[in-house]
């Protein structure tokens, strides 16, 4: 029942959205990676694990924050049964570590997919990236993350709107990254960043 949800919702974002995927700089490999995307829209999820490959997307979960996802039976149940998502919190309580759920996903070889903006943004800029893609860089040096870009999410459907418009969208997926010895937590964000920005303007082809 619940493979059957999951293939029913991947198809039904397909013929929503589209979710083509360009795999400019790498190929699809079902090893252990950590995506990373822009963040425009609650489609941005979906969108993604609809563009991965089936061997892809079985092994890859998505960190989606709790409380949008983790309010109500029915978000639970797509977030957590249909995309395979470990919910965190953006706003943790004191002496808490949100992303020890995810580290665990990588040490059992997992991938994860992960929106280092932390929240929505409500232009088509992309906001600077916050500090835990770098945590798990370094965490995890010899796991390659892998930058994404989404086209068109933004006016798929609108912060704050609840109409979806359908419209062709477009995940680019490009060279993988790692944490270079002796980085520091501002250079590599700064270069993770640039890396998603760079396949918006066409860059990393294959």
């Amino acid at each position: 029942m619940i493979a059957l949800v999951r293939r029913l919702l991947v198809l039904f974002v397909r013929i929503l959205v589209g979710a083509r995927s360009e795999w400019r700089g790498c190929a699809p490999d079902p090893s252990r990676r950590i995506y990373f995307a822009n963040h425009n829209s609650h489609i941005d999820t979906v969108a993604v694990m609809a563009a991965l490959p089936y061997q892809v997307r079985r092994m890859t979960h998505p960190v989606a924050a709790r409380d949008y996802w983790g309010t109500t039976a029915f978000r639970r149940f797509i977030a957590e049964k249909g995309l395979r998502a470990v919910l965190i919190d953006r706003k943790p309580p004191p002496d808490s570590d949100p992303l020890a759920p995810v580290e665990r996903l990588l040490e059992e070889g997992h991938s994860i997919l992960i929106f280092p903006e932390g929240t929505r943004s409500t232009s088509e800029e992309i906001a600077p990236f916050r500090s835990g893609i770098y945590r798990l860089a370094c965490r995890f040096p010899d796991v390659d993350l892998v930058p994404i870009h989404l086209d068109n999410l933004q006016r798929i459907l609108p912060k704050g709107s609840m109409l979806i418009v359908p419209i062709t969208c477009t995940a680019r997926f490009g060279k993988p990254l790692r944490v270079e010895p002796g980085e520091e937590k501002t250079e590599f964000l700064a270069r993770a960043r640039a890396a998603v920005i760079e396949l918006a303007d066409g860059g990393h082809a294959a």
